[in-house]
């Protein structure tokens, strides 16, 4: 049952690719709507569901609010790490965007887009109404997800190819992660921990890059109502599934 339910954050996560690509004439609102659907991926459904499962604190801090910040920190690192080796092999000034980071971002959704599958399955184990509760949820906000792998991927220079093998891998992995559920359990403060850096580097990329890029092209009012958009449906995705 969790795996036929799953089929529905496949078929989600493929639209929400599918619609990235279709409106590129209007990457500024693309973008825009990327990073209001980012922000509020982390700050609405992400770092509350690492608060909650991480559980321990580290010197007076949540454990989870520290890898939140060390995956910002990470993203920052990696980026400017890869930034400046493609500078000192002659990169143009303009092209300083590494495919690498991309990749490395579209990867870290795809292990999150198999996290939902595990929780599927893992509600699904406690009983139905749960279950259907929880995919929901994941289905619901799948769209986004979809949609911001493609646009990470190649916002950093990835062919289009890339973008769309990302995009399929991330749509299979709620799949095989509620399959998985069937002979694998998954710590609850590991789960915590790993929302919590994945949600921080996940929030560097949308404030330090997709943003700035959105309003750097067009610095309109319609990319900002796209932004605010994106940040309002995860409020109303999380609302709806309470």
């Amino acid at each position: 049952m969790a795996v036929f339910v799953a089929l529905g954050a496949f078929l989600m996560t493929l639209a929400g690719g599918w619609t990235a690509q279709r409106v590129t004439d209007r990457r500024h609102l693309v973008l825009g709507l990327a990073g209001g659907l980012m922000l509020g991926v982390v700050g609405l459904d992400l770092l509350p569901e690492a608060l909650e499962a991480a559980g321990t604190e580290v010197f007076g801090v949540p454990a989870a609010l520290l890898l939140f910040v060390t995956g910002f920190l990470l993203a920052h690192l990696v980026e400017r790490l890869l930034a400046a080796r493609r500078a000192a092999h002659g990169a143009g000034e303009h092209d300083h965007r590494a495919p690498e980071v991309g990749l490395t971002a579209a990867a870290a959704m795809v292990g999150h887009s198999a996290m939902d599958g595990l929780a599927i399955g893992a509600a699904f184990q406690v009983g139905g109404g749960m279950g259907l509760a929880v995919a929901l949820a994941v289905i619901a906000h799948d769209f986004a997800d979809g949609f911001n792998t493609y646009t990470l991927t190649s916002l950093y220079g990835n062919a289009r190819r890339r973008a769309v093998t990302m995009l399929v891998a991330d749509a299979l992995a709620p799949v095989v992660g509620a399959a998985c559920t069937s002979f694998l359990t998954i710590p609850e403060p590991l789960l915590g921990g790993y929302l919590g850096l994945f949600g921080g580097a996940l929030l560097y990329l949308a404030a330090a890059e997709i943003l700035p890029e959105a309003h750097h092209e067009h610095p309109a009012r319609s990319t900002l109502l796209c932004t605010v958009a994106g940040a309002a449906f995860i409020w109303l995705v999380v609302g709806l599934a309470a």
